[in-house]
This record gives structure tokens, sequence and C-alpha cells, in this order.
């Protein structure tokens, strides 16, 4: 069984948006914080962005007024709205509660 499903990752140019979406296993999304990594060079995963169920949110210093993360608990979905984009944004960004298998991720490029 997929505990989380990441999607959105692309193409973008410095200065533009995208969207990533993370389907959470329900039982996992009602009860746990989620967060959002990326691979990092000598990191494995970098802590992006994570939300409680409840709705407490934490950032980054390098994301924060950037990126934005939020909860679609009819679609036990994770959403990080990424705005302002910089090449050093580029990665893997995978969504995980720190307790589970990681999944395939998805890739954010950006480059002009």
């Amino acid at each position: 069984q997929v505990q989380f499903e990441e999607s959105g990752g692309g193409l973008v140019q410095p200065g533009g948006s995208l969207r990533l979406s993370c389907v959470v296993s329900r039982s996992i999304f009602d009860r746990n914080y989620i967060g959002w990594y990326r691979e990092v060079p000598g990191k494995q995963h970098e802590l992006v962005a994570g939300s409680t169920p409840s709705g407490l949110t934490q950032y980054a210093s390098d994301v924060e007024g950037r990126f934005t993360i939020s909860r679609d608990n009819a679609k036990s979905t994770v959403i990080l709205q990424m705005n302002s984009l910089k090449p050093e944004d580029s990665s893997i960004y995978y969504c995980n509660d720190g307790a589970h298998t990681w999944g395939r991720g998805t890739q954010v490029t950006v480059s002009s």
C-alpha cells in the first residue's frame, strides 16, 4: 500500500511557482505531522515545511514567506505552494511523516 504519493513537480524559471500535492493514506493523514522534504547533498532529506492535523505549520528559514503548506482534508492531501522559486530550490521533493518508507518523490527544477 502506498502511503505517500507525490506529484506536481516540473521545470520552472526562476521567480516562477509550482504547486506540489501529496496524497496520504487516510489513517496517517488524520493522525500525524506531515512534512515536505527535499534531498540535499550530504544530508539525506531536509525538512522544507510541515503541518500538524490541527493546522500548525513550520517552515525552513530559507523558504519562509515563499512556500505555503496546507491540507485538503476531504482529499487526504498535503499541498506545498512554492512561489518565487530559486535555482537552489531544485531537488527531489518528498512528503512523509518521518516514520514510513519514502515514496518516489517529485522532481523540481528551477532554471532559465
